[in-house]
């Protein structure tokens, strides 16, 4: 995560493939305007008593006027610097954010009743708005924007439980660029705040080598497993998880170290591409940091931070338990062994020297558990981050590594910011036409009561709509459209929408668009669509973990019962690892087509924790087992000759 110290130092993001690499003077001009977005977003969210609309509005103008400066509208665009149109589309946006926040007083004071100038700056703001989720998320994101926007205008001409009575354009702009109900909503609130604070939060922590700290204590930990390196990218994944919140982010950082790694003791590159994706995917769902998604469910149900992060704590240890089988099962097949002592480092050593930068995160999640909100334990991680840093030489972040880390911040998060903006369009339409119920019953209907039917719909709604989809973007949509669903059948409103922010999750691995495989790809310099296809395969194992907390809803730590709460999580993994099992086809032998249906009809009966269920899935899981242990008794008999 270090900047070169070459006059020609470039710009490097989530996403290179769409990020320019200023240079020069144009670098110059961008790392001001960024710098200076980091501290404005510090003086809102933790000394000033801004309005959240306002803020909302300051956000906007400075994420999307930065999206048109690093953001080229077409291949054909400058890559090393932005063009005069950029220029003049980035002080546009400026403009109508800046609007916003000179203008809403007035706008209050006439009852919301808009002039001229309103509705024009609301229609040049849904412009830009789509162009600029369009420059940095691509096209599916803004044509789905569009879709909503269409529908909320000519429902009427829809038949069927879908259609409505329409609503005309100046309604729809005042709704979305003049309420926080739209473009200035929940999902654009959370970006301005939480996720920004806690995104600036992490690029103070790269500074100070914690990346390098995780890396080496994984190392030391697990490089004599079975897997090796491989077990050490699911392990450091997991510990970088707990600070990143982003799965591309958790790659970039862990991955340039571990997939060199897992080539050099013999993993196939697209393999080794593959294992990093999975494990950095579970960045999303680990506490206490976990993806923008996570915060926005905070919001959407109306409860502290501090619950979602406990109720993430089993989930994530159930998906990276599953890759961990996975790797571990691959390593046997193969015959891999893990790496000599003498070439790991002594993690009580790496401990001793760095152990002071987990300072941070430490009083994050004290914070967070004495009551203290988010923007308040961000504020205070980022002064501990740089106080604790003079604690060893090493580690000591300079004045210029502090402007570097604000610039990095801001730049981060821009794609954040730009999707979270136009996906308020999808939300302020739901609001408007009462789509998200219409759908809900829908669901009802078509799954005829049937809830295990309901989720399954959920899922592949959530699945389908990841793969085109930010994680963060899938789940607002998802959670907006589908997961009343679950909610009318008897889901808790928590299992509900955990269940659909888990599957957007999913979407960083899947086919076609699965970010976090490609970027694991350009490391290990291997085939996209096998990395791809690979890590979804490791993923996987984790697929049935969301159905373990909708059918036990105590695994997200809701009126938890100790004794039924050690059950659910020992069946639970026990499930896994009997689908890890049955998708790697390998025990300590290949199995059978008879023993891995048996160990896959256990991992789904395990899943509802009932009496039947638990025991169709013991017998199942016997039956598979001792078939196993038969077969291979006998083929060594054989071999031996007796």
């Amino acid at each position: 995560m270090g900047t070169s110290k070459s006059k020609d130092t470039r710009i490097r993001v989530s996403e290179p493939s769409r990020q320019r690499e200023l240079i020069g003077l144009w670098l110059k001009v961008f790392t001001v305007i960024a710098i200076v977005a980091s501290l404005v977003h510090i003086w809102m969210n933790s000394f000033s008593l801004t309005v959240a609309i306002k803020r909302n509005a300051v956000h906007l103008a400075f994420m999307l006027g930065m999206t048109y400066l690093t953001y080229p509208a077409s291949s054909k665009s400058p890559r090393d610097r932005f063009t005069w149109s950029d220029a003049v589309l980035a002080a546009l946006s400026v403009m109508v954010g800046f609007y916003i926040y000179f203008a809403y007083d007035g706008l209050v004071a006439r009852a919301l009743v808009p002039v001229p100038l309103d509705y024009f700056m609301g229609a040049l703001a849904v412009i830009l708005v789509l162009e600029g989720a369009r420059r940095s998320t691509g096209n599916i994101l803004p044509v789905l924007a569009i879709i909503f926007l269409l529908y909320a205008r000519f429902g009427y001409l829809i038949p069927g439980p879908l259609g409505h009575r329409g609503f005309s354009w100046a309604r729809i702009i005042t709704r979305m660029y003049m309420t926080d109900e739209g473009l200035f909503g929940v999902t654009l609130m959370v970006s301005a705040s939480y996720v920004f604070m806690f995104i600036l939060f992490g690029a103070f922590l790269s500074k100070t080598g914690t990346a390098k700290f995780f890396n080496d204590f994984a190392m030391g930990l697990a490089g004599r497993l079975r897997g090796g390196p491989a077990q050490v990218s699911v392990i450091g994944s997991a510990m970088m998880g707990t600070i990143s919140g982003s799965a591309q982010a958790n790659v970039v950082t862990t991955g340039t170290f571990t997939i060199p790694l897992m080539k050099s003791v013999g993993y196939a590159p697209h393999f080794a591409g593959a294992v990093e994706a999975a494990a950095s995917t579970g960045g999303i769902l680990m506490p206490p940091i976990m993806g923008a998604a996570a915060f926005m469910m905070a919001s959407f149900l109306g409860i502290p931070y501090v619950k979602i992060m406990a109720a993430g704590v089993i989930p994530a240890l159930f998906y990276y338990f599953g890759i961990f089988l996975m790797v571990d099962l691959e390593a046997r097949k193969t015959g891999l062994e893990g790496m000599p002592k003498e070439q790991l480092p002594d993690v009580r050593k790496v401990v001793r020297e760095g152990g002071h930068l987990l300072l941070p995160i430490a009083v994050i999640l004290l914070m967070l558990i004495l009551g203290y909100t988010p923007l308040y334990a961000a504020f205070f991680g980022l002064i501990t981050t740089v106080v604790g840093s003079y604690l060893r030489k090493s580690t000591r972040i300079s004045f210029r590594a502090i402007l570097e880390a604000l610039a990095e911040g801001s730049k981060t998060a821009i794609s954040v910011g730009t999707a979270c903006a136009v996906v308020g369009f999808v939300v302020g339409t739901v609001s408007m036409t009462g789509l998200g119920q219409v759908i809900a019953l829908n669901i009802m209907k078509l799954s005829m009561g049937k809830l295990w039917f309901a989720m399954i719909l959920v899922m592949l709604a959530a699945m389908v709509l990841g793969m085109g989809l930010p994680a963060e973007a899938c789940y607002i949509v998802t959670a907006s459209v589908a997961a009343p669903a679950l909610v009318n059948m008897g889901v808790l409103p928590m299992a509900a929408h955990f269940f659909v922010f888990y599957y957007g999750t999913l979407s960083c691995v899947i086919p076609p668009v699965a970010l976090t495989s490609y970027t694991a790809a350009g490391i290990a310099q291997a085939n996209p669509t096998k990395v791809a296809i690979a890590a979804l395969k490791l993923a996987l194992a984790g697929l049935i973990i969301p159905y373990f907390f909708v059918y036990q809803p105590m695994l997200l730590m809701v009126d938890v019962q100790p004794l039924r709460l050690m059950w659910a999580v020992a069946s639970g993994l026990l499930g896994i690892w009997c689908l890890a099992t049955s998708l790697q086809s390998y025990l300590t032998k290949p199995l059978t087509t008879i023993e891995r249906v048996c160990f896959f009809v256990a991992s789904i009966c395990l899943i509802d924790p009932g009496f039947t269920t638990d025991l169709v899935g013991f017998s199942a899981l016997a039956v598979g087992l001792a078939a196993f242990f038969i077969r291979t008794k006998q083929q060594s008999r054989s071999a031996a000759g007796v």
